[in-house]
């Protein structure tokens, strides 16, 4: 179980598994250049975000005893909704261990799928130790956010749905990293297109990773950010792995380029793109991302704080 490793046919299997008890989110039309792109917008899927896609996986696979002892995982917002609002469908108890500092529209959306919070300081304490620790205590299943062979697989369903929204694999996908469990996950379900990984500046270790061919951590002192769901600081080797073996690269944005990304998703999309969902049509509009036509930009999540957000929209006249 150990060596297991996520696969084209896991994935598959995987979207089979949780159609239905996830939304099938929609392709949007972008005109960029004389170029019709796509948008995966993925902002509306049920928790504000694609990580009900690998939470629902992981847990419908549980036996019922592994169910009646819980699951615990730590997230800064969008894993923890996601695995909250897939436990309580199922009937398991969750824990989700979430940083003091996370938005509050994330902790209020944790707390609304009725699973229990446990916070922690993200500067001084381990969220992987605090929840390796409950898990051993309660014995409950942790469900890590992208270092687990099901997450990934079931991530990658949103991949599987492109193929069939478009007919045919798009030459190219551009997808927001952290840990990169969405990104390897679509590289699986889409073997015939490049992927590119966008990140924030200076939270840009799977990129450097990839051009590296092995795995480098965030470099300390690691930037402030907005995009709080990409603040992952050591990718896992199960998705460096699958991205490197279908020959991924990562390009970086800045905060600067995140925002004015949010403000025309809101003006010409009409979706609300959180930072760290936004990064990917960041590195787009920008020109770091030339994507050929027919290609698909993920935007990942949309659970942004309602004052920050209309603070972005506002700025530079909205």
């Amino acid at each position: 179980m150990t060596n297991r490793k996520p696969t084209t046919n896991g994935v598959r299997d995987a979207a089979k598994r949780i159609e239905g008890a996830v939304t099938r989110t929609p392709l949007l039309p972008l005109d960029r250049d004389g170029r019709r792109l796509w948008v995966k917008a993925e902002c509306l899927q049920q928790g504000g975000a694609f990580k009900l896609r690998g939470a629902t996986n992981r847990l419908m696979q549980l036996d019922e005893s592994r169910r009646a002892a819980g699951v615990v995982a730590f997230s800064s917002g969008n894993h923890a909704q996601g695995v909250a609002l897939a436990a309580r469908r199922l009937g398991i108890p969750a824990v989700i261990v979430m940083p003091s500092d996370a938005p509050g529209v994330k902790v209020e959306g944790t707390r609304r799928f009725g699973a229990e919070i446990v916070f922690y300081d993200r500067a001084t304490e381990s969220r992987e130790e605090i929840g390796a620790r409950l898990a051993t205590e309660r014995g409950a299943t942790l469900v890590p956010s992208f270092d687990d062979v099901d997450v990934i697989e079931g991530q990658g369903s949103a991949g599987a749905e492109i193929e069939g929204q478009l007919g045919r694999q798009p030459p190219m996908v551009v997808v927001p990293c952290g840990g990169g469990g969405l990104a390897a996950g679509i590289a699986l379900a889409l073997p015939g297109s490049e992927i590119v990984v966008a990140e924030p500046e200076g939270w840009d270790d799977m990129a450097r990773s990839l051009a590296l061919g092995h795995i480098v951590p965030v470099a300390e002192p690691a930037p402030p950010t907005l995009c709080d769901a990409l603040q992952t600081k050591l990718v896992s080797p199960l998705t460096f792995a699958a991205l490197g073996e279908a020959g991924a690269r990562g390009v970086a944005v800045s905060e600067t380029e995140v925002a004015k990304a949010m403000r025309f998703a809101f003006a010409t999309l009409r979706i609300v793109a959180e930072p760290g969902g936004a990064v990917a049509l960041a590195a787009v509009l920008s020109g770091k991302v030339d994507p050929p036509e027919g290609s698909v930009v993920l935007v990942s999540g949309g659970n942004v704080d309602p004052a920050l957000f209309a603070h972005i929209l506002a700025k530079d006249g909205g």
